[in-house]
């Protein structure tokens, strides 16, 4: 009996051993690569006419890429505008009277400042003074009347233009254009497919910058902050192919470990999730496992 508890303990000192010389070889933190993932989603409803998508294309910012149709948006903004010129006729008659209106008071207060220089002289009466300024109050009183027939009028074509605005932006976003450089990752849509708003048409991802996500214990926090330098691995055949990265973020909270990466017993363990930004040489790939080791970044 003896000597199988001395065999058990030289057995657990040698593993115990051996664990401690291993962890000398092992990654200060394990996770998977990420990159940032944005979904093209239709703004317009109707027949997709052009679609120029494939998956695995890399596409430019601001790149042209589909079109929906519009011929009902086009129809509608020209029975818009046909429907402003009506009422815009109308306002030029009402503006018209109101030119008349000015010459006329124009010529009235020109005839009472001629009668008021006469009336120190002697050569007119109060009275032509006072028919002249009651003529002057008549004709502002009919141009108040002819601004106040215009100002529905102004209204109404401002109504008018908002609603050519909006049928411009519709129009607008029917030319589907890419948000972001980088590849497509999923397609959604095909020409000739009919499509609403909202609806997703294509998954797009800048894989020339990815980050590695990996989780730390609280007594690595001390070693790692935002801006280090750190070397990141990922398997290659037989060896390991190394990159510079720099962290990019430290979670300020702790959380379990995920159960993709750890063993069970260490599910339990709180850690730190960190993000690690890495420039792809074309290797990385989303999901892809990789290693982070503190302090080797600058060697």
């Amino acid at each position: 009996m003896m000597k199988k508890l001395k065999i058990s303990i030289i057995t657990l000192l040698w593993i115990t051993l051996m664990s401690c010389n291993g962890n000398s070889d092992k990654a200060d933190g394990y996770g998977n690569f990420e990159a940032t993932e944005t979904t093209v989603s239709a703004e317009a409803n109707g027949k997709i006419l052009f679609f120029n998508v494939e998956e695995g294309n890399v596409l430019e910012e601001n790149a042209l890429v589909g079109v929906i149709d519009t011929i009902q948006l086009s129809l509608k903004r020209d029975q818009l505008q046909a429907a402003k010129n009506t009422i815009f006729s109308k306002s030029r008659n009402v503006l018209s009277q109101r030119e008349v209106l000015k010459e006329q008071l124009k010529v009235a207060r020109n005839d009472q400042h001629r009668i008021v220089n006469l009336i120190k002289e002697n050569a007119a009466t109060p009275k032509q003074l006072d028919d002249v300024n009651g003529q002057i109050e008549i004709l502002k009183q009919q141009m108040k009347s002819v601004e106040t027939q215009n100002a529905p009028i102004v209204n109404e074509v401002k109504g008018i233009e908002v609603q050519i605005q909006q049928i411009e932006d519709q129009i607008q976003k029917s030319i589907i254009k890419n948000p972001i450089k980088g590849t497509v990752l999923v397609k959604y849509a095909e020409p000739n497919e009919i499509t609403a708003f909202g609806k997703p048409l294509y998954k797009i991802a800048d894989l020339d910058n990815m980050e590695l996500r990996v989780y730390i214990s609280e007594t690595q926090l001390a070693n790692l902050k935002t801006g280090q330098e750190v070397e990141v691995k990922i398997d290659d055949a037989d060896n390991m192919k190394s990159y510079k990265g720099a962290v990019s973020w430290v979670s300020d909270s702790a959380e379990f470990t995920p159960k993709i990466i750890q063993t069970k017993e260490e599910r339990v363990n709180l850690v730190y999730a960190v993000k690690v930004f890495i420039k792809n040489d074309g290797s990385l790939k989303i999901g892809m496992p990789g290693e982070m080791w503190i302090g080797r970044g600058s060697q």
